[in-house]
């Protein structure tokens, strides 16, 4: 059988462009709170002490932007003093306009908020139906995170990286070839230290040991030091890790980011109602891997086509399994049409 190496990336919540996301989607939430009808498409960008958010809403909420960016700035636990984003007194330039009409006359009869393609995943590696190298790397990050904030590791800061890289033996993970974590720490602290300290208290506690051998091999802060994070170490973007927010590379990405996007967005929606249907097929034994692929036009509501691949897993036809698709599910993006969450459970089950 074919054997082979795949890697999969992740990063923490404090990582530049991941804080990026975590302020254009809390603004997005608290629109949404207030006025469930919200129209939200917000871009955050973050360099050195300034944070640029831009882009368009349409809402009857009330907020204070300034508010929520620095909100969520405290909570991922930035902490200024030279070394990231001084959370109390950087810059915040807000730069919003409303939706253009051009675009809400076709979204406000329920028609898609813009045209493109977009993919939805899941296969039977994990219990979450995900990729075996992203899934990890995704836990390993938020361990990093977690041993941070319950101060396990207090001199770890919010910055970090994950990447895995797993042996693969005819397409079942069968071991881990590396793991590799940058992860931003005090002055004081030493390489070793945070070594031993990351192997011991992250990945030793997250991955599997029956995955890890003596040739596992473990790269931890490779430059040697990693103080200056944040903005101040990079610059930071909405939307520019949408393979991290996808399958880590190992099924397809329709190109449209998700966070700051209301529903009528369909590369967000769409993205995850296929991923959801994409768990369905695999959930309910009719294929080990599925992708699915759907085109939208702007202020088109159905679909323009659907395609679904099964990579040669299936076990029923996938002509069955797009019928069943087109059958139960609804993928236009008008949200006063949508059956209930409930109601979706094994939906694609013939009752």
């Amino acid at each position: 059988m074919k054997k082979y190496l795949f890697t999969s990336e992740s990063v923490t919540e404090g990582h530049p462009d991941k804080l990026c996301d975590l302020v254009s989607d809390t603004i997005l939430d608290e629109c949404l709170k207030q006025d469930e009808f919200s129209r939200v498409a917000v871009e955050t960008f973050a360099s050195n002490d300034k944070i640029t958010i831009a882009g368009q809403l349409t809402t009857n909420a009330k907020i204070d932007i300034e508010e929520i960016t620095r909100r969520v700035l405290k909570n991922i636990g930035y902490r200024g003093k030279g070394i990231d984003i001084d959370t109390e007194n950087c810059e915040i330039d807000v730069n919003i306009t409303k939706q253009s009409q051009d675009i809400a006359q076709g979204v406000d009869v329920g028609g898609a908020g813009d045209q493109g393609i977009m993919f939805g995943y899941a296969n039977s590696d994990t219990e979450e139906y995900m990729p075996f190298a992203i899934n990890l790397a995704h836990k390993l990050s938020k361990k990093l995170t977690k041993v941070r904030k319950d101060k396990i590791l207090p001199y770890l800061g919010p910055d970090g990286k994950t990447q895995v890289t797993v042996e693969y033996v005819g397409d079942i993970p069968k071991r881990i070839e590396t793991i590799l974590i940058s992860n931003q720490h005090d002055e004081n602290i030493t390489l070793e230290k945070v070594r031993e300290d990351i192997i011991e208290k992250v990945i030793k506690e997250v991955v599997d040991s029956k995955y890890l051998d003596e040739n596992t091999k473990y790269y931890i802060n490779p430059t040697g030091r990693f103080v200056i994070g944040g903005p101040l170490g990079d610059t930071g973007l909405t939307g520019r890790k949408i393979i991290v927010d996808t399958y880590g590379g190992y099924a397809r990405h329709g190109g449209g980011a998700f966070s700051g996007k209301d529903a009528t967005k369909v590369d967000r929606s769409a993205a995850y109602m296929l991923r959801h249907i994409a768990k369905n097929v695999v959930a309910n034994g009719y294929a080990e891997k599925c992708e699915i692929q759907v085109s939208y036009g702007i202020g088109i509501a159905k679909p323009i086509s659907i395609y679904v691949n099964t990579f040669g897993t299936h076990k029923i036809e996938e002509d069955e399994i797009k019928r069943k698709i087109e059958e139960k599910f609804d993928l236009t993006p008008d949200r006063n049409n949508k059956i209930s969450r409930t109601e979706k459970t094994n939906i694609l089950k013939d009752n």
